[in-house]
Formats: C-alpha cells, sequence, structure tokens
C-alpha cells in the first residue's frame, strides 16, 4: 500500500498508510547496501575466488572488513565458503542462486552510477 500525503483546510499536513516496517526498498538495501558487499558479490560472479585474491580486487577494503561481509553474505545464504586446503588454510567463495539472483541489480546500478558523474 502506496503511502499519500495530504493537507488539510488549515494547511496541516498528514500521513496517511505510513509505512512502520521497512519497505521492500530497504530489506533489499539492509541485504547487499553494505559497505564493500555489493563489491564482493560482484566479483564473485564469474567464478569461485580465493580470500587473498578477493582482498586484491578490493584495495580499499581492509582483510578485517572482507571477512566481515563474506561471513553475513554466507550467513544469508547468498555465498558458499569452501575450504580447499587445511594446511595453510585455503578457502574460496562462490556465489549462490540466491548471490547470483542480486548480480542484475548490482549491474543496473553499476551502469547507473557510471552514466552520473558525482
Amino acid at each position: 500500500m502506496k503511502s499519500r500525503l495530504e493537507i488539510d483546510s488549515h494547511g496541516r499536513k498528514k500521513v496517511y498508510d505510513a509505512c512502520y516496517e521497512p519497505c521492500a526498498i530497504e530489506k533489499g538495501m539492509r541485504i547487499i547496501g553494505g559497505k564493500w558487499t555489493g563489491s564482493i558479490i560482484y566479483h564473485l560472479k564469474d567464478e569461485p575466488v580465493r580470500f587473498n585474491d578477493l582482498t586484491r580486487m578490493l584495495g580499499g577494503a581492509s582483510k578485517k572488513m572482507i571477512d566481515q561481509r563474506l561471513k553475513e553474505l554466507e550467513s544469508r545464504g547468498m555465498i558458499i565458503r569452501t575450504v580447499i586446503s587445511d594446511r595453510p588454510i585455503a578457502v574460496t567463495y562462490e556465489l549462490t542462486e540466491f548471490g547470483r539472483s542480486a548480480l542484475e541489480i548490482l549491474d543496473q546500478l553499476r551502469i547507473w552510477s557510471e552514466q552520473r558523474e558525482l
């Protein structure tokens, strides 16, 4: 249901059908809107990527930040973490089908952002 704003005869504003729970856009932003989250998803689009390679791809993000975002994405079911070696520990990350479902949105955001020099 869409919120609507009405002005009464005294010039006072009243909102009807206000949104009290997070709307769909807010929910989506909570999933992919965290710092570096969209970039991580985008860099995993083609193939599984090892942790250190991902940190190189995201030059401005700390390893701690990347690790936190990867754990969040894994807990949401957007990525799969696979241990490929125990000694030394080596892991890869890849998108699930749910994670892949965000790629079209992120690509549209990338295009929109490139077209606007802010």
